[in-house]
């Protein structure tokens, strides 16, 4: 099952619509402006939200907090480091790894690879492209995607 995820280019805050494999928008994202921060606001189809992801104040590194359903079930920190992005992930016990240029990522429960997510090339506005092994992990894997591109946003500010 796979889920598209395409910013939009002419907004003045981040903003997102995610459509299913067949072209049907399923979720969107708009953020909020507040001081010094991302606050993202995710949506369903029928505009009921069901999920924030909270740019935590004060920190060295972007670090994001993650609630779906008005409870916070996780947090996301960019790590410091050189060629390969990586992330400090407390978050339904996943981990995740990213590549050299910090276009795909992996998520992995355990030892195995439940999600697979790519940055589409040559596209208006950033477009991913999220390939879940289990569709019980959409809404959580979709959250994670949006907060990882919050930090890498926030990180080449």
């Amino acid at each position: 099952m796979k889920l598209l995820i395409k910013q939009r280019v002419f907004s003045w805050t981040d903003s997102y619509d995610i459509y299913d494999e067949n072209g049907n928008q399923k979720y969107f994202v708009k953020a909020e402006l507040i001081a010094l921060g991302h606050q993202l606001h995710v949506y369903d189809a029928n505009h009921n939200e069901i999920g924030m992801i909270k740019q935590k104040l004060l920190t060295f590194l972007p670090t994001f907090n993650i609630e779906v359903g008005g409870r916070e079930i996780g947090s996301i920190q960019k790590k410091f480091t050189f060629l390969k992005p990586k992330y400090e992930i407390d978050y339904n016990g996943w981990r995740c790894e990213g590549d050299f240029l910090g276009w795909d990522y992996d998520v992995y429960s355990g030892c195995s690879s439940i999600i697979h997510i790519s940055k589409q090339l040559l596209s208006w506005g950033d477009t991913y492209v999220i390939d879940f092994a289990n569709p019980a992990d959409e809404l959580l894997g979709m959250m994670l995607v949006i907060a990882i591109d919050a930090a890498n946003c926030e990180d080449n500010n």
